[in-house]
């Protein structure tokens, strides 16, 4: 069987990355972003030149994973649009960081951050790839608001979407599909599954489903009674189905 996290098995994860290894959620993101963007381009079958992808940026360290993975998408040479769930005043520090340099790139930037958001589709026009890095691991309860609204346009206008951690609406422990959910055509999951990934009937939105690697160390995972070898040893980057063979 896959090896699996809760939540908060996640968060203390993250906390002992930054107290005890020093190792920042700034480094984390980066990490999480250039891995995104090489799902992103073996998806869209190993070129990004041209294709046009839009990235859904939530407030929180998830939507500063897409911002990242956008900047690396762009230095590809992807055409790459950002969707913004809440206003630039509105975003989290690491996320506000990282919207300021890539605000500096002159990528195209839209700011969708109420409920009325008929008018994303005939902005986002069509599309290769969609990232969904609204909601991460938090989740409490369902999407609300923009994000909501934003989940339940892109859904139905159908183009292919890469999820960052989880889908946005899934429950990380349960797989609970909340309303609205992201229906992912892959997702990369970060360091490790979170449970509610491995949940049958969370298959449909989930996708296929990759693992990303952060820089965690495997003491870290031991000390939360994790036994994980060594997961990267081919690439930063792995299908589950192949990771634990």
């Amino acid at each position: 069987m896959l090896p699996s996290i809760t939540a908060n098995g996640m968060r203390e994860i993250d906390r002992l990355m930054v107290e005890e290894m020093g190792i920042g959620l700034h480094q984390m993101m980066e990490h999480a972003g250039r891995n995104l963007t090489e799902v992103a381009r073996i998806l869209l079958g190993g070129e990004l030149t041209g294709r046009k992808i839009v990235v859904l940026v939530g407030p929180g360290n998830n939507g500063g994973g897409g911002i990242v993975a956008a900047r690396h998408l762009v230095n590809g040479g992807a055409s790459v649009a950002v969707v913004l769930a809440q206003a630039p005043p509105r975003l989290k520090e690491l996320p506000a960081h990282q919207y300021a340099a890539l605000n500096r790139m002159g990528v195209r930037i839209g700011v969708f951050d109420s409920g009325e958001t008929e008018e994303l589709a005939a902005w986002m026009g069509p599309s290769d790839l969609v990232i969904d890095a609204l909601l991460g691991y938090s989740l409490n309860g369902p999407p609300r608001g923009a994000i909501a609204g934003i989940i339940r346009q892109v859904n139905g206008i159908g183009h292919p979407i890469l999820a960052l951690d989880l889908p946005s609406g899934l429950h990380p422990d349960t797989g609970e599909i909340t309303d609205p959910c992201i229906r992912a055509a892959a997702t990369l999951t970060l360091a490790v599954p979170k449970c509610g990934l491995l949940v049958p009937t969370a298959k449909p939105y989930v996708g296929r489903l990759w693992v990303g690697d952060i820089g965690v160390p495997s003491s870290l995972y031991r000390r939360l009674g994790l036994s994980i070898g060594p997961l990267f040893s081919r690439g930063a980057i792995v299908p589950a189905e192949e990771g634990w063979r």
